[in-house]
């Protein structure tokens, strides 16, 4: 809801909370001032226009401070006269705070508070479920934290025996690989003296054959010779 009031031949466009410099008026800081000269008040998409001034419409106010504006400079210059007047003027201010606007009995303020409200009950709404998610936060991290040292224990202890199985298997590798190495090495041992054995057995046969042949010749030498003495 806003409105549009006259003060000081000006007009205002005003809402709850705005604040405004307006011509001094008969007011202490503190005080309270209504504006009755109100011309406008809108409200949504309703709109009541005065004529010149809304019926029972009233703006209230409070004065924050009396304030001065900007210095304004005045000149005045008559030719041929030799005429110069130059002086300087501050407008007095009085600086307001718009409090209420009130149209047949319905107040903005209380529209303004009760909106405050609401949005202060989501804001605490939100701030207590984001206490709550954080205590969930910090129970899962302490339980996290309590569950690491067992887990490490336990990743420690399946590394170990990972570790003792892989050397016991390197152990039994290492000892087959052995057998297998000395079952071999027995196995060439056992072929090359069948190979030497097999090699003199050759050997003997092939002397007693040439000794057999040897005895055969000089029998027949023999043979030859008596023949001929005959």
């Amino acid at each position: 809801m806003y409105a549009v009031i006259e003060t000081g031949g000006k007009q205002y466009r005003v809402e709850v909370g705005t604040e405004l410099e307006i011509e001094l008026l008969e007011a202490a800081p503190g005080e309270s001032v209504a504006f009755d000269r109100v011309l406008l008040i809108a409200d949504g998409e309703t709109a009541s226009i005065g004529r010149p001034v809304v019926e029972n419409a009233s703006v209230s106010a409070e004065v924050l401070r009396r304030d001065r504006g900007e210095k304004l400079i005045s000149f005045k210059y008559r030719p041929k006269a030799r005429s110069r007047v130059k002086k300087g003027h501050r407008q007095e201010l009085l600086v307001v705070r718009i409090s209420d606007i009130v149209l047949d009995g319905k107040s903005a303020a209380d529209e303004v508070a009760k909106a405050e409200e609401r949005r202060l009950t989501e804001r605490q709404r939100l701030e207590e479920a984001a206490r709550r998610q954080a205590a969930q936060d910090a129970a899962l991290a302490a339980k996290l934290a309590a569950d690491k040292p067992a887990k490490a224990k336990a990743t420690d202890d399946a590394d170990a025996k990972s570790t003792s199985g892989a050397t016991k298997t390197t152990a039994k590798t290492a000892a087959k690989t052995a057998a297998k190495d000395a079952k071999a090495g027995a196995t060439k041992k056992v072929s090359t003296t069948s190979s030497k054995a097999d090699t003199t057995e050759s050997k003997a046969k092939s002397t007693t054959s040439s000794t057999k042949a040897k005895a055969g010749d000089t029998s027949k030498t023999s043979g030859t010779t008596k023949s001929s003495k005959d």
